[in-house]
């Protein structure tokens, strides 16, 4: 598996909401109630990914060798982690931690002491555990 990890750019918009909306469909809106879907999938649209990548997000993608984006890290404000979103077809191959460590040291260059927060879907929980996360909620 040839995967560069690089950090995103206004251009990356299309093809990073093309990964997470159907894997947010597929994976995190069973878990959640009717009322937010569309709010949660309108979020992830082109347009508010071109909108985090032009704020106070740093986003890096996982390009495989066709150059499409197989997988997505995006931190808000050094210290949120945002959105966090590998391909079926390269899950459970270490790469959602690479992603991680990715934005998690760029945020600790940029002045954050090591405090990360982040919302869990529900069947998402174990892998942010095993990054060393704590559940606080719910």
């Amino acid at each position: 598996m040839s995967v560069n990890i690089r950090n995103a750019t206004l251009e990356d918009a299309k093809g990073i909401s093309d990964l997470i909306v159907p894997l947010t469909k597929k994976y995190v809106c069973p878990t959640c109630d009717k009322s937010v879907q569309d709010i949660l999938l309108n979020s992830m649209s082109e347009g508010n990914v071109a909108n985090y990548l032009s704020e106070n997000y740093q986003y890096v993608v996982a390009v495989n060798e066709k150059s499409e984006i197989i997988g997505v890290a995006g931190i808000r404000d050094s210290s949120h982690l945002y959105h966090l979103f590998v391909s079926d077809n390269y899950q459970g191959q270490g790469l959602s931690r690479k992603l991680w460590e990715r934005v998690k040291s760029e945020a600790m260059i940029s002045g954050n002491s090591g405090r990360f927060t982040v919302n869990s879907a529900v069947n998402a929980e174990n892998i942010y555990l095993s990054f060393r996360f704590i559940r606080t909620d719910g």
